[in-house]
């Protein structure tokens, strides 16, 4: 071959009008992965590896007329060439370029668009679901929700949500939607034989992603099977979460392989965060409407429980005093009688579960202080769960706590979430109807709770604008006013605003 050409930078062959190859430079011998002795005198079919079309060897089954250009992929070797054929006197010339590089950027262009193109649709979808949830009123209505907007999109097949069977541990489907096929039968089939990914996403409480679907051994058989028949790939669980709570599992389900990245799982877990919140306010919700409420005496005498184990220690009664949820932890404010209340305070800084202490007062029989608890705690977890814990007194090695829920509360389910992590048992489960107050049976009881000062103190205040924010009178001027001194307006306005918020949280006054 002239020298020119052996050192182009794209292979050339020569090749006989009948398909013997007679002259490659060092491009194509390396394009095609021969050499040139090899290549030299053979015919063109046993130097162009295999393609699908095998469109090159072809070409020399006639004559060649005319120019012919062709792209095709070389499995063998992972490439794809654009080879053209130009007839010439008495030989065929053919070029070949390696264009790889250039078939790997589009393909990584056009993932890197429909990455776009289903995200932009997910986002939208999320979004839509999440406007749904705010106006969902009952659990039923968000299980319907969710399935319906995701198993109605043209990005998954279908979708569905299960919880946990009232008083049992099997899961039940609440709602599906989109195509189900056989898929769905064979899952509810399995619900009560064996363990499935949704119910292992309501056991952790973290998401589980399964693709393909049809190599996971831990996946039933006969699931397997009809997501094969269904065409289904790949599937992902996410629990319905709130705080340490897990509601239940929605299963979402595609053709897609590989189709549930990263940034698409987070996406999900903020459904079912929302979802879980969405199903603790309906909770909470059906505890306020609610003509009757359930009443429950938990007993809990399990020494990992940090607060049980910290009277034991300081031989001391510590009495609830109240609750406030900060996200996952939960800020308690308790009462020590007859101890030291640093000696409690040293034995719950003991425990992994309590995140800090803190000495409100001491007085000559105990003391007041407030103690931050994790959620894996008695009380953490009850909080999380949407009931109302109404009191709880810890001494002699045990916990006694009194909840109130909504009469639609699982209570088994309630107390055998508590029970995997502590000691615990029911003494006592009553009924009862919830006491109606009207608004001026409620104003006349907190009169009767004020003494005049007191009344006239917050009324002037009020009126004179002193709780506006900027504040329409000052502290001296509202005194003034009264015709007293400054600090004792203070203190009748201390008097009286603890009064209104006992009232108003449902605290006894001991006082």
């Amino acid at each position: 071959m002239h020298e020119v050409a052996d050192h182009a930078p794209v292979g050339i062959l020569t090749v006989t009008a009948n398909g013997t190859v007679q002259d490659c430079n060092e491009a194509a011998c390396e394009a095609l992965g021969c050499g040139p002795d090899e290549a030299k005198g053979a015919a063109i079919e046993t130097v162009f590896p295999d393609s699908v079309e095998a469109t090159v060897p072809r070409a020399f089954d006639s004559p060649l007329e005319t120019t012919q250009s062709v792209e095709e992929y070389y499995p063998s070797l992972d490439q794809w060439l654009d080879v053209t054929l130009v007839p010439a006197e008495e030989v065929v010339l053919v070029y070949i370029d390696d264009v790889t590089e250039i078939y790997d950027q589009r393909r990584r262009t056009a993932g890197l668009q429909d990455d776009i193109d289903r995200l932009t649709v997910l986002n939208g979808l999320i979004s839509d679901i999440l406007a749904d949830l705010v106006d969902a009123a009952s659990r039923e209505e968000i299980a319907e929700t969710i399935c319906r907007r995701l198993g109605e999109t043209d990005i998954y097949e279908f979708a569905w949500v299960a919880e946990r069977e009232l008083g049992g541990d099997d899961l039940v489907i609440r709602a599906a939607a989109g195509q189900t096929g056989r898929t769905l039968g064979e899952i509810e089939a399995c619900l009560d034989e064996t363990t499935i990914p949704e119910e292992r996403a309501i056991g952790s409480g973290e998401s589980v992603v399964v693709q393909p679907i049809g190599d996971d051994d831990d996946i039933p058989e006969p699931i397997r099977r009809a997501a094969f028949a269904d065409g289904l790939q790949s599937l992902l669980a996410i629990p319905l979460t709130h705080g340490s709570s897990v509601y239940g599992v929605v299963g979402v389900y595609t053709a897609e392989q590989d189709a549930f990245s990263e940034r698409e799982r987070a996406s999900f877990e903020t459904v079912g965060e929302m979802a879980g919140f969405a199903v603790n306010a309906t909770r909470h919700r059906n505890l306020l409407l609610s003509d009757t409420v359930v009443e429950l005496d938990l007993r809990v005498t399990d020494p990992a429980a940090p607060l049980v184990a910290a009277a034991a220690e300081a031989d001391t009664q510590l009495s609830l005093d109240g609750l406030v949820p900060q996200g996952e932890d939960l800020l308690c404010y308790l009462i020590a009688d007859d101890a030291t209340v640093s000696d409690v305070i040293d034995s719950l800084a003991d425990h992994d579960s309590v995140r800090g202490t803190r000495l409100i007062g001491e007085y000559e029989e105990g003391g007041v202080f407030e103690t931050r608890l994790g959620p894996r705690t008695p009380l953490g977890l009850l909080a999380a769960s949407g009931v109302t814990v109404r009191s709880a007194e810890f001494g002699d090695a045990v916990g006694d706590i009194d909840i109130e829920c909504s009469p639609e509360e699982d209570v088994r389910r309630l107390v055998d979430a508590l029970s995997r992590e502590f000691d615990v048992e029911v003494l006592a489960k009553r009924e009862r109807e919830r006491d109606v107050t009207t608004a001026r049976e409620f104003r006349d009881e907190l009169r009767d709770k004020l003494t005049e000062r007191q009344e006239n103190a917050l009324r002037t205040a009020f009126f004179a604008e002193y709780f506006q924010s900027p504040r329409g009178s000052n502290a001296q001027e509202v005194a003034e006013a009264l015709d007293i001194t400054g600090p004792t307006l203070l203190h009748h306005l201390r008097a009286g605003q603890r009064k209104l918020l006992e009232e108003f949280f449902d605290v006894a006054d001991d006082s």
